[in-house]
């Protein structure tokens, strides 16, 4: 787990400033808010792993409403959650509040990312204005397998329009991103916010 956002696998991701994907390099990461987070100014970062029947049992509800035709039943699941963290060079208090879920039931897995509150999307090492956090090379979010086929860019992702991530959802759920990663599927890509909240959407 990254301070800058990032969940990577087998090598630590410590640039700051966004690529886009996919990479050449053969990384595989999942990047849930890839910024210039800077938690010694503000916010925390918590990561587990879990296999708490009651939590595994939510995260199978929700897989089981967003993939109906695949099933699927959480074995195990690792959670990611970045809370109110700041950005390098911040002058403000402003913070963005995101969590990514990997869960397994052996077979099948997915990767879960949450939006809460998206205040800023830029430091400063990246560009970005020390009062506002905004400008620069904004955020990227999404995922990256590291074989230059299977990835998927958030809409908005290293512009501005990176900053409304609460609103936009794949699975008809403001402010969450779902894919299916062992056989990588990006479903329901919205054209335009959705309307519909999902009071059963879960954090972890």
């Amino acid at each position: 787990v990254n301070n800058n956002g990032v969940v990577s696998f087998g090598t630590r991701v410590k640039k700051y400033t966004p690529d886009p994907l996919p990479l050449a390099d053969g990384r595989a990461f999942v990047t849930p808010y890839w910024a210039d987070v800077d938690n010694v100014l503000g916010g925390d970062v918590f990561y587990r792993e879990t296999t708490d029947p009651a939590l595994l049992a939510r995260v199978t509800k929700n897989i089981n409403e967003y993939f109906p035709d695949v099933p699927f039943a959480a074995a195990w699941a690792f959670v990611a959650t970045w809370d109110h963290v700041a950005y390098y060079g911040s002058t403000t208090d402003k913070g963005n509040t995101f969590q990514a879920i990997l869960t397994t039931g052996t077979d099948r897995s997915f990767v879960i990312l949450n939006y809460w509150d998206i205040q800023w999307t830029t430091g400063a090492a990246s560009d970005g204005d020390p009062e506002t956090g905004l400008g620069g090379t904004p955020a990227h979010a999404g995922f990256n397998s590291g074989d230059e086929t299977n990835f998927y860019n958030i809409p908005g992702s290293r512009t501005d329009a990176i900053i409304n991530i609460t609103k936009t959802s794949n699975v008809n759920v403001p402010g969450r991103w779902v894919f299916q990663v062992d056989d990588f599927k990006v479903t329901g890509v919205p054209t335009e916010v959705p309307k519909v909240a999902n009071s059963n959407a879960c954090w972890l």
